[in-house]
């Protein structure tokens, strides 16, 4: 029973994560492309269970195989060789190459390892969620508890958390940008009537 609760929670949170990040890129008439790697098409599949995802998802990979997240999303053969497919460059670079792949305005990422046994060194429950967009990247370290599934479904509410702070950091800068364009206008105004002031006084002298 605990379990069951523990899933019906996951599915709540992931279902208000994804609904939230629809409407605002379908607000925002923007794209998004999904990456995944250990929730295997668990993002894409929260995402395309909300209603008018159609306006604003263009599509996504699953790169379970290491191999996959160079040939496929496009991540540094270099890098995955370094560094192992469970590592923050990666889940950033994993994100932007959907992105770029898919032609979408922003790209979301997940990597990690979601058990039972650990992976390459790594722990279970250490996951990186990462986005890309029109103003750069940025990755998450996650230490998540419990069984796979809750691991898996955690890296997915984590992911789209992540999402909605950047779209929200966009929305702020651009209103930010909004604001002062008017002011800028203001003085261009300003000078422009000191000028034709002076011209006159000018003229009279």
């Amino acid at each position: 029973m605990q379990r069951e609760a523990d899933g019906a929670a996951d599915d709540a949170a992931t279902g208000s994560a994804a609904a939230g990040v629809v409407h605002s890129l379908a607000q925002r008439r923007e794209t998004l492309a999904t990456v995944e790697s250990l929730t295997g098409g668990l993002l894409a599949a929260s995402i395309v269970e909300i209603a008018g995802v159609s306006g604003i998802y263009r599509g996504g990979l699953v790169v379970y195989a290491t191999e996959l997240k160079g040939t496929l999303a496009g991540v540094p053969a270099d890098l995955l060789s370094e560094r192992g497919p469970v590592d923050p460059e990666v889940a950033t670079a994993l994100a932007e190459g959907g992105r770029q792949r898919c032609g979408a305005v922003w790209g979301i990422a997940t990597t990690g390892v979601a058990g039972p046994e650990p992976q390459d060194g790594k722990p279970v429950g250490l996951v990186y969620v990462a986005v890309a967009g029109p103003n750069g990247t940025e990755v998450r370290q996650l230490s998540l508890d419990g069984g796979r599934e809750h691991v898996r479904a955690a890296a997915v509410v984590e992911a789209l958390r992540l999402l909605a702070e950047r779209i929200q950091a966009a929305e702020d800068a651009q209103a930010a940008a909004d604001a002062a364009a008017p002011d800028a206008d203001s003085q261009t105004v300003a000078g422009a009537t000191r000028g034709g002031a002076g011209s006159a006084r000018a003229d009279r002298r």
